[in-house]
């Protein structure tokens, strides 16, 4: 049995993006670079043409991992979700901490986390501590830092 990949709307269609452009512009470039290459003679010697080779093989690998991972994505859009003010897969989630900070997080998927815009994976420890807890809940969770205290304020889901 194949395990499903949970992932946003907006991520699963930001990773076939990223695959058609693999496929339909980086493939057929590192092609033409390396036939460019290739007419420059030696190639035991070429450092273009090892260095397109190298692309090549990177272009090939991801093109290869996305081919296996969009058949398996679950596709969860957050604004359909009826869970109310409990958190689940998608839920955007505005927390405080004790110094009376607020932050603010979606749970999203592996392959779309991004800490820097907000979005945490749902395999994060914070993430796991958050999910099945409601609007006015506390959790606490390890982090590098120790164990770290949040209330939950809000569940939206957008």
């Amino acid at each position: 049995m194949d395990k499903r990949i949970p992932i946003t709307v907006a991520g699963a269609e930001k990773l076939r993006a990223e695959l058609d452009e693999l496929k339909r512009v980086k493939r057929p470039a590192v092609v033409q670079a390396i036939a460019e290459a290739r007419e420059k003679g030696d190639l035991s010697e070429n450092a273009e043409y090892d260095a397109a080779k190298e692309m090549q093989g990177h272009i090939e690998g991801r093109i290869a991992e996305l081919e296996g991972k969009i058949p398996m994505l679950q596709i969860i859009d957050p604004k359909t979700l009826q869970a109310g003010d409990r958190i689940v897969f998608g839920a955007t989630v505005e927390l405080e901490d004790d110094d009376g900070s607020t932050r603010v997080f979606q749970i999203v998927g592996d392959d779309e986390a991004d800490i820097k815009t907000g979005r945490i994976s749902i395999s994060s420890p914070l993430a796991r501590s958050l999910i099945g807890k409601y609007e006015g809940d506390e959790v606490t969770f390890p982090a590098p830092k120790g164990l770290v205290h949040y209330a939950i304020i809000t569940v939206k889901y957008v």
